[in-house]
């Protein structure tokens, strides 16, 4: 079992169910101040068919890269590698607006799940109805994103399964400290290192999805000649090249190959890969220097917060 396989999937499941626990436990801290707590189970129902909704978005995804895997239709393998490489597209481009909105959006909220919570209960006959479908498309955000990056990077087997239901367990006990136990936690802390350890996950997602299409362009000439132009960088002095993404500008996979430790640690929390070619060093470097950037300034405006707008902003975020 290759526990580094869990480390991405545990800290983004964790850091997305921080997430939709929050959402949860001011939902729940609404219902108990509006004298409505009998609405609970619909809040528990919207957390469980959130949760069922994504593994069977993640069971269908999964399911059709596998089919593609084993079919014998001479395409299939060019399929598979487009559909990965636009499948870590797409979760690129989620998780980094989950990653900048939620820095910007955190202050708000509060009062943004409470609206909708007030505006549900006036609707007396569809209360339930309403927070059932605030929490279900809460958790079912999240648990979407975190399905993408799994189909994204292929991965299949025990090991990302138990980073997922690990991240889940982890999210669960910091709600139920934040709003059942009234353990006071350093939450904007918490967004913070998971955001910076996110923004590197993500760049190595990059990474990994332009080799997907640099792999289909290898595979599409061989199955008909007629694409040959398609793979247009060859280098034939060098043992490993790539079709489309240029000269190789990295490569340590004799001294430290991301597939063994202490590599593939590297590999799974910073993006390392032991063979790196030009336009995958462009896009990992272009990545962090827009999207890191972005992050950063967001977090340097909410630093210009003062302490103890800070302190009240927590206090009301995490009141009951």
């Amino acid at each position: 079992m290759n526990f580094s396989e869990a480390v991405p999937t545990f800290l983004i499941t964790l850091r997305e169910g921080v997430e939709a626990a929050l959402v949860v436990g001011i939902v729940l801290a609404c219902l108990k101040k509006a004298e409505q707590s009998h609405l609970n189970s619909w809040v528990y129902a919207g957390v469980a068919a959130g949760i069922a909704a994504s593994g069977i978005v993640g069971l269908i995804f999964n399911g059709l890269l596998a089919a593609l895997s084993t079919s014998e239709q001479p395409y299939a393998p060019v399929i598979k590698q487009l559909l990965e490489g636009v499948l870590g597209i797409v979760a690129i481009a989620m998780l980094s607006w989950m990653l900048i909105w939620m820095t910007q959006q955190a202050r708000f909220l509060k009062a943004e799940v409470e609206g909708a919570v007030t505006a549900a209960l006036t609707e007396n006959t569809n209360a339930g109805w309403g927070v059932f479908g605030l929490i279900f498309i809460a958790v079912l955000r999240e648990g979407f994103e975190t399905v993408l990056f799994v189909s994204a990077q292929f991965q299949q087997g025990v090991s990302p399964a138990l980073g997922a239901l690990g991240g889940l367990t982890g999210a669960a006990i910091i709600g139920a400290l934040l709003f059942k136990w009234g353990v006071k936690i350093d939450i904007r802390l918490f967004f913070k290192f998971m955001g910076i350890l996110l923004l590197l996950i993500v760049a190595g997602l990059a990474v990994s999805a332009l080799k997907h299409f640099d792999r289909a362009a290898e595979i599409l000439p061989q199955i008909d000649s007629k694409y040959a132009a398609i793979c247009f960088y060859y280098d034939r002095l060098a043992p490993v090249h790539s079709c489309i993404l240029g000269p190789m500008v990295w490569n340590a996979a004799s001294s430290l190959p991301d597939r063994q430790f202490p590599g593939v640690i590297l590999k799974t929390l910073f993006g390392y890969r032991d063979r790196l070619y030009l336009v995958q060093a462009a896009a990992y470097t272009i990545f962090l220097a827009t999207i890191g950037r972005l992050y950063f300034q967001k977090l340097a405006s909410q630093a210009t917060v003062s302490p103890k707008n800070t302190h009240s902003a927590q206090e009301s975020t995490l009141s009951q």
